[in-house]
């Protein structure tokens, strides 16, 4: 059983090591940074069937995510517009190619400034080939994370990436579905609580001596 044995085993040519890609700060959430976390837990639009809630916020050094889901009770719908309910709900109501028209999901920010974003203006998570372009306005943008349902209850849950952090001062927080009977709601949240909870975050690799 030595017959194998005696092939050589050929080396590999040597592979350059492919450089990380650099990616602006406002396209998403740091890769090497470990988040502190806020809880929240509002609703931004509850009734006997509905609810669409945020649940916590991840703090970054450089922005935030917030933790959103949403669901639906079935009520008195026949199964012929409980299926209907199910293909809407799960096939386009976050689509960004419906947010035109107002109807999807949507949310929205309002510093406290008076500087607006909103999820029915899309800034891709990958920034374009000008790696020196930065939006002059927020970025707000939906990250789903899918979900579920049945004959009773259908759910569904994102993160929101936020960016910059906001300033000391309140951050309103809007969102709605009229596709689903949710109307606008919105609540307010401490910007200065976010953006001092960002000195919490660490670095997977901290350079040495610059450890938090």
């Amino acid at each position: 059983m030595t017959f194998f044995r005696d092939f050589p085993v050929p080396e590999l040519p040597p592979r350059p090591r492919t450089p990380k890609p650099i990616r602006p700060e406002w396209s998403g959430a740091p890769d090497d940074e470990l988040p502190a976390v806020v809880h929240l837990g509002q609703f931004l639009y509850r009734s006997s069937n509905r609810v669409l809630a945020i649940r916590s916020a991840q703090i970054y050094s450089t922005g935030c995510t917030l933790d959103v889901a949403w669901f639906i009770r079935r009520a008195d719908e026949s199964d012929q517009d409980w299926a209907a309910l199910n293909a809407a709900f799960f096939s386009h109501g976050h689509d960004p190619r419906h947010a035109a028209s107002g109807t999807g999901l949507l949310f929205g920010v309002e510093f406290s400034d008076g500087s607006r974003a909103s999820t029915a203006v899309m800034h891709m998570p990958v920034g374009p080939h000008d790696p020196a372009y930065q939006p002059t306005s927020p970025v707000l943008y939906l990250q789903n994370r899918g979900g579920g349902g049945g004959d009773d209850e259908l759910s569904g849950s994102g993160f929101l990436w936020l960016w910059p952090l906001p300033s000391a001062g309140d951050l309103r927080l809007v969102a709605q579905w009229t596709d689903m009977g949710m109307s606008e709601g919105s609540i307010m949240l401490d910007g200065k609580r976010l953006r001092e909870t960002a000195a919490g975050a660490e670095k997977y690799w901290p350079e040495a001596g610059g450890q938090r």
